[in-house]
């Protein structure tokens, strides 16, 4: 028998080992000015892009800070992996990423791009697994660790709701073939080894279509 992964437990009761970062207070209007590397990719408000024809760039408008901070430091150090961050990660200081972090979480988000053509059976599956998982294949749902409408629980799990479907495909896909590992005791990748790809297009197609995380 299958056993689910042990930390399912109430999302913002613990502190999952090796996640919790060091607290640096962080200035968004400094973090303006040094978030001029991240414009090129990210907008200058924040909210990414969808590429359907090739890497696509995360929305980070209000996202928690201690997670965007923690993803920082994480392409410095090599904790997870992407040649296109990591020199860009390494021209900000520990204070400088604590501002941009900051910076992006007080900006608004904007709707998701990439699920506006799924057809409505791509829908409902994608409806299913965020919203009640498949437990027949013990995928866990999204909102039983993104928290209540896949908005986010803290610094830990970050708001999925209205991210662009190629990169919420893209980092699925990751965490299934072992090249993102900086999730806390695999978690991700348990649940992303248990989808097969049309699982994964469908999930990541109807979180683009739901409303962002409000700041």
């Amino acid at each position: 028998m299958k056993l689910l992964p042990t930390i399912l437990i109430a999302i913002g009761a613990v502190i999952l080992p090796g996640w919790a970062t060091a607290a640096i207070d962080g200035d968004a209007e400094k973090g303006k000015e040094a978030a001029g590397v991240c414009v090129a990719c990210h907008q200058a408000d924040g909210t990414g892009k969808n590429n359907p024809d090739g890497e696509s760039w995360p929305q980070l408008a209000g996202l928690d800070a201690a997670y965007i901070a923690k993803q920082l430091n994480d392409y410095k150090s090599g904790q997870r992996e992407n040649g296109t961050m990591k020199p860009f990660a390494n021209m900000l200081s520990e204070q400088q990423i604590a501002d941009v972090a900051a910076y992006y979480s007080e900006l608004a988000p904007e709707q998701g791009q990439g699920g506006e053509d799924a057809d409505e059976a791509t829908l409902a599956r994608g409806e299913m697994l965020a919203q009640r998982g498949d437990w027949s294949d013990y995928i866990v749902s999204c909102k039983s660790c993104h928290g209540p409408d896949n908005q986010g629980a803290g610094e830990v799990f970050p708001g999925i709701a209205g991210q662009h479907a190629g990169y919420i495909e893209a980092q699925l896909k990751a965490w299934q073939e072992g090249t993102r590992k900086n999730d806390p005791q695999d978690l991700m990748g348990t649940i992303a080894r248990r989808m097969s790809d049309e699982d994964i297009r469908a999930v990541a197609a109807w979180l683009s279509t739901q409303p962002p995380q409000s700041n």
